[in-house]
Protein backbone atom coordinates (compact mmCIF):
# COMPACT_ATOMS: atom_id res chain seq x y z
CA UNK A 1 0.00 0.00 0.00
CA UNK A 2 1.62 3.43 -1.58
CA UNK A 3 1.19 6.77 -2.97
CA UNK A 4 -1.67 8.75 -1.76
CA UNK A 5 -3.50 8.84 1.39
CA UNK A 6 -7.08 8.51 0.05
CA UNK A 7 -8.79 6.28 3.12
CA UNK A 8 -7.93 7.20 6.51
CA UNK A 9 -9.04 5.43 9.87
CA UNK A 10 -10.03 7.17 13.12
CA UNK A 11 -9.99 4.92 16.37
CA UNK A 12 -11.05 7.21 19.23
CA UNK A 13 -14.33 9.37 19.28
CA UNK A 14 -13.86 11.84 21.62
CA UNK A 15 -13.38 15.70 22.54
CA UNK A 16 -10.18 15.61 20.11
CA UNK A 17 -11.25 12.87 17.75
CA UNK A 18 -14.57 14.02 16.38
CA UNK A 19 -13.38 17.37 15.45
CA UNK A 20 -10.87 15.91 13.48
CA UNK A 21 -12.99 13.66 11.92
CA UNK A 22 -15.12 16.33 10.80
CA UNK A 23 -12.00 18.10 8.87
CA UNK A 24 -10.70 14.84 7.72
CA UNK A 25 -14.38 14.24 5.82
CA UNK A 26 -14.56 17.62 4.82
CA UNK A 27 -11.26 17.80 3.45
CA UNK A 28 -12.33 14.82 0.89
CA UNK A 29 -10.43 11.84 2.88
CA UNK A 30 -12.45 8.44 2.72
CA UNK A 31 -13.29 8.36 6.72
CA UNK A 32 -13.93 5.25 8.57
CA UNK A 33 -14.56 5.12 12.59
CA UNK A 34 -14.52 2.92 15.32
CA UNK A 35 -15.15 3.84 19.01
CA UNK A 36 -15.44 1.33 22.04
CA UNK A 37 -18.57 3.77 23.08
CA UNK A 38 -21.24 2.93 19.73
CA UNK A 39 -23.72 5.53 21.38
CA UNK A 40 -20.85 8.05 19.15
CA UNK A 41 -21.92 6.37 15.91
CA UNK A 42 -24.68 9.25 15.25
CA UNK A 43 -22.36 11.83 15.93
CA UNK A 44 -19.46 10.61 13.83
CA UNK A 45 -21.74 9.69 10.67
CA UNK A 46 -23.06 13.50 10.86
CA UNK A 47 -19.47 14.40 10.46
CA UNK A 48 -19.17 12.70 6.87
CA UNK A 49 -17.47 9.28 8.19
CA UNK A 50 -18.23 5.75 8.34
CA UNK A 51 -18.75 3.44 11.32
CA UNK A 52 -16.65 0.07 11.16
CA UNK A 53 -15.34 -2.20 13.01
CA UNK A 54 -11.93 -2.06 14.16
CA UNK A 55 -10.58 -4.90 11.58
CA UNK A 56 -12.45 -3.35 8.61
CA UNK A 57 -10.85 0.04 9.59
CA UNK A 58 -7.71 -1.84 10.19
CA UNK A 59 -7.30 -3.60 6.62
CA UNK A 60 -9.02 -1.02 4.69
CA UNK A 61 -7.20 2.21 6.11
CA UNK A 62 -3.89 3.92 4.37
CA UNK A 63 -3.44 5.62 7.79
CA UNK A 64 -4.53 5.53 10.90
CA UNK A 65 -5.18 7.90 13.69
CA UNK A 66 -5.35 6.57 16.99
CA UNK A 67 -6.71 8.80 19.83
CA UNK A 68 -7.05 6.53 22.97
CA UNK A 69 -6.44 7.87 26.01
CA UNK A 70 -3.65 5.86 27.91
CA UNK A 71 -0.37 4.11 27.80
CA UNK A 72 -1.79 1.03 28.47
CA UNK A 73 -5.12 0.85 26.49
CA UNK A 74 -2.86 1.74 23.04
CA UNK A 75 -0.59 -1.16 23.83
CA UNK A 76 -3.77 -2.95 23.90
CA UNK A 77 -4.94 -1.87 21.09
CA UNK A 78 -2.15 -2.03 18.51
CA UNK A 79 -0.96 -5.46 20.01
CA UNK A 80 -3.17 -7.52 21.84
CA UNK A 81 -6.23 -6.40 19.50
CA UNK A 82 -4.83 -7.06 16.33
CA UNK A 83 -4.13 -3.44 14.99
CA UNK A 84 -0.75 -4.07 13.53
CA UNK A 85 -1.54 -7.77 12.70
CA UNK A 86 -4.57 -6.71 10.53
CA UNK A 87 -3.27 -3.52 9.08
CA UNK A 88 -2.18 -3.72 5.50
CA UNK A 89 1.56 -3.36 4.38
CA UNK A 90 2.46 0.32 4.04
CA UNK A 91 -0.05 1.53 6.39
CA UNK A 92 1.13 4.63 8.38
CA UNK A 93 -0.43 4.55 12.35
CA UNK A 94 -0.32 7.42 13.84
CA UNK A 95 -0.67 8.03 17.55
CA UNK A 96 -2.17 11.40 18.37
CA UNK A 97 -2.35 9.87 21.52
CA UNK A 98 -0.03 11.42 24.99
CA UNK A 99 2.12 8.31 26.22
CA UNK A 100 6.13 7.73 27.19
CA UNK A 101 8.32 7.53 23.60
CA UNK A 102 9.18 4.29 25.01
CA UNK A 103 5.90 3.14 23.90
CA UNK A 104 6.14 4.46 20.35
CA UNK A 105 9.28 3.53 20.13
CA UNK A 106 8.75 0.13 20.87
CA UNK A 107 5.28 -0.21 18.56
CA UNK A 108 7.59 0.96 16.15
CA UNK A 109 9.94 -1.92 16.23
CA UNK A 110 7.04 -4.17 16.66
CA UNK A 111 5.70 -3.19 13.54
CA UNK A 112 8.24 -2.88 11.10
CA UNK A 113 8.67 -6.93 10.07
CA UNK A 114 5.03 -6.42 8.71
CA UNK A 115 5.78 -2.96 6.89
CA UNK A 116 3.84 -0.83 8.98
CA UNK A 117 4.88 1.97 10.09
CA UNK A 118 4.15 3.47 13.39
CA UNK A 119 4.58 7.28 14.20
CA UNK A 120 3.86 9.53 16.82
CA UNK A 121 1.86 12.91 16.02
CA UNK A 122 0.97 14.67 19.31
CA UNK A 123 -1.42 17.56 19.13
CA UNK A 124 -1.06 20.82 20.73
CA UNK A 125 -3.14 23.64 22.13
CA UNK A 126 -5.83 22.31 22.89
CA UNK A 127 -10.03 21.60 22.04
CA UNK A 128 -10.93 25.01 20.49
CA UNK A 129 -7.62 24.44 17.83
CA UNK A 130 -9.21 21.16 17.41
CA UNK A 131 -12.77 22.56 16.46
CA UNK A 132 -10.99 25.07 13.78
CA UNK A 133 -8.29 22.97 12.33
CA UNK A 134 -5.52 25.03 14.02
CA UNK A 135 -3.55 22.30 16.00
CA UNK A 136 0.00 22.16 16.01
CA UNK A 137 0.84 18.59 15.39
CA UNK A 138 4.51 17.52 16.15
CA UNK A 139 5.28 14.62 14.06
CA UNK A 140 8.45 11.81 14.62
CA UNK A 141 9.13 9.56 12.36
CA UNK A 142 10.66 8.39 9.45
CA UNK A 143 10.98 11.65 6.97
CA UNK A 144 9.46 9.68 3.89
CA UNK A 145 6.62 8.44 5.94
CA UNK A 146 5.92 11.73 7.59
CA UNK A 147 5.71 13.81 4.10
CA UNK A 148 3.72 10.80 2.72
CA UNK A 149 1.21 11.75 5.96
CA UNK A 150 1.43 15.23 6.06
CA UNK A 151 -1.45 16.27 4.05
CA UNK A 152 -3.59 14.00 6.31
CA UNK A 153 -2.22 15.71 9.08
CA UNK A 154 -2.71 18.97 7.30
CA UNK A 155 -6.41 18.79 7.50
CA UNK A 156 -7.00 19.25 11.20
CA UNK A 157 -3.39 21.25 11.76
CA UNK A 158 -2.12 24.75 10.75
CA UNK A 159 1.51 23.73 11.75
CA UNK A 160 3.24 20.64 11.09
CA UNK A 161 6.85 20.14 13.03
CA UNK A 162 8.89 17.02 12.14
CA UNK A 163 11.05 16.33 15.52
CA UNK A 164 13.02 13.21 14.35
CA UNK A 165 12.91 9.50 14.73
CA UNK A 166 9.68 8.06 16.38
CA UNK A 167 9.11 8.69 19.64
CA UNK A 168 10.39 12.25 19.50
CA UNK A 169 6.77 14.00 18.97
CA UNK A 170 6.27 12.37 22.68
CA UNK A 171 9.05 14.09 24.00
CA UNK A 172 7.51 17.49 22.26
CA UNK A 173 4.37 17.13 23.78
CA UNK A 174 6.38 16.24 27.15
CA UNK A 175 8.04 19.57 27.17
CA UNK A 176 4.97 21.47 25.88
CA UNK A 177 2.97 20.11 28.81
CA UNK A 178 5.48 20.54 31.64
CA UNK A 179 5.36 24.47 30.55
CA UNK A 180 1.52 24.45 30.34
CA UNK A 181 0.59 23.36 33.69
CA UNK A 182 3.77 25.10 34.91
CA UNK A 183 1.79 28.74 33.60
CA UNK A 184 -1.44 27.50 34.76
CA UNK A 185 -0.05 27.15 38.09
CA UNK A 186 1.43 30.22 38.23
CA UNK A 187 -1.18 32.23 36.18
CA UNK A 188 -3.55 30.45 39.23
CA UNK A 189 -1.58 31.80 42.12
CA UNK A 190 -1.04 35.60 40.61
CA UNK A 191 -5.02 35.77 39.80
CA UNK A 192 -5.95 34.21 43.90
CA UNK A 193 -3.31 36.72 45.19
CA UNK A 194 -5.15 39.59 43.12
CA UNK A 195 -8.36 38.27 44.43
CA UNK A 196 -7.60 38.27 47.70
CA UNK A 197 -6.91 41.86 47.83
CA UNK A 198 -10.04 42.36 46.02
CA UNK A 199 -8.94 43.18 42.49
CA UNK A 200 -11.54 42.59 39.46
CA UNK A 201 -9.64 39.42 38.45
CA UNK A 202 -11.15 39.16 34.82
CA UNK A 203 -9.96 42.78 33.99
CA UNK A 204 -6.64 41.78 35.60
CA UNK A 205 -5.96 38.89 33.84
CA UNK A 206 -6.81 40.49 30.46
CA UNK A 207 -4.53 43.01 31.50
CA UNK A 208 -1.94 40.56 31.78
CA UNK A 209 -2.32 39.36 28.55
CA UNK A 210 -0.60 42.34 26.96
CA UNK A 211 2.50 42.07 29.81
CA UNK A 212 5.32 40.01 30.52
CA UNK A 213 3.00 37.85 32.13
CA UNK A 214 1.34 36.32 29.30
CA UNK A 215 0.57 32.78 29.07
CA UNK A 216 -1.47 30.19 27.40
CA UNK A 217 -2.88 29.33 30.35
CA UNK A 218 -4.09 32.71 31.48
CA UNK A 219 -5.59 33.15 28.09
CA UNK A 220 -7.64 30.21 27.81
CA UNK A 221 -8.54 30.73 31.58
CA UNK A 222 -11.23 29.18 32.44
CA UNK A 223 -11.70 26.72 29.20
CA UNK A 224 -9.12 24.29 29.76
CA UNK A 225 -9.57 20.74 31.34
CA UNK A 226 -7.22 19.83 33.87
CA UNK A 227 -8.26 16.15 33.78
CA UNK A 228 -5.17 14.88 31.94
CA UNK A 229 -2.65 17.20 33.92
CA UNK A 230 -1.97 14.39 36.44
CA UNK A 231 -1.60 11.61 34.09
CA UNK A 232 1.23 15.00 31.95
CA UNK A 233 2.89 15.16 34.84
CA UNK A 234 3.73 11.70 35.99
CA UNK A 235 5.06 10.59 32.30
CA UNK A 236 7.32 13.95 32.77
CA UNK A 237 8.24 12.42 35.80
CA UNK A 238 9.49 9.38 34.90
CA UNK A 239 10.96 10.34 31.29
CA UNK A 240 13.05 12.23 33.68
CA UNK A 241 13.67 9.96 36.21
CA UNK A 242 15.47 7.70 33.22
CA UNK A 243 17.49 10.23 31.71
CA UNK A 244 18.87 11.29 35.48
CA UNK A 245 17.62 14.75 35.29
CA UNK A 246 15.86 16.79 38.30
CA UNK A 247 13.14 18.78 37.47
CA UNK A 248 11.71 20.37 41.32
CA UNK A 249 9.73 22.76 40.17
CA UNK A 250 7.86 19.93 37.34
CA UNK A 251 7.45 17.92 40.56
CA UNK A 252 5.54 20.88 42.80
CA UNK A 253 3.52 21.94 39.58
CA UNK A 254 2.85 18.28 40.14
CA UNK A 255 1.24 18.30 43.74
CA UNK A 256 0.09 21.68 43.02
CA UNK A 257 -2.18 20.47 39.80
CA UNK A 258 -3.58 17.45 41.67
CA UNK A 259 -4.39 20.13 44.56
CA UNK A 260 -6.47 21.99 41.87
CA UNK A 261 -7.90 19.44 39.93
CA UNK A 262 -11.36 19.10 41.99
CA UNK A 263 -11.35 23.17 42.66
CA UNK A 264 -11.07 23.77 39.18
CA UNK A 265 -10.50 27.69 39.07
CA UNK A 266 -11.60 28.71 42.30
CA UNK A 267 -9.91 31.27 43.15
CA UNK A 268 -11.68 31.91 46.54
CA UNK A 269 -10.87 28.68 47.62
CA UNK A 270 -6.89 29.02 46.46
CA UNK A 271 -4.27 28.65 49.39
CA UNK A 272 -6.63 27.77 52.38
Amino acid sequence: MSGAIERVGVIGAGRMGQPIIGHLARKGFAVQVHDLDPAKQAAVEKRGARWADLRALARESQAILVCVGYDRELRELLSERGLLRDAQRGTIVAVLSTVHPRTIKELAQQAAPSGVDVVDTTVCRGGWAADEGTLLSFVGGPAGVVERLKPVIAAYSSDIEHTGEAGTAQVAKAANNLMLWACLVASHEGLALAHRYGLDVEKLRKALLTSSATNGALENWGNQTMAWAEDDMAIVAEMASEVGIALPQAGVDREICRALKPKRYRLDEYGT
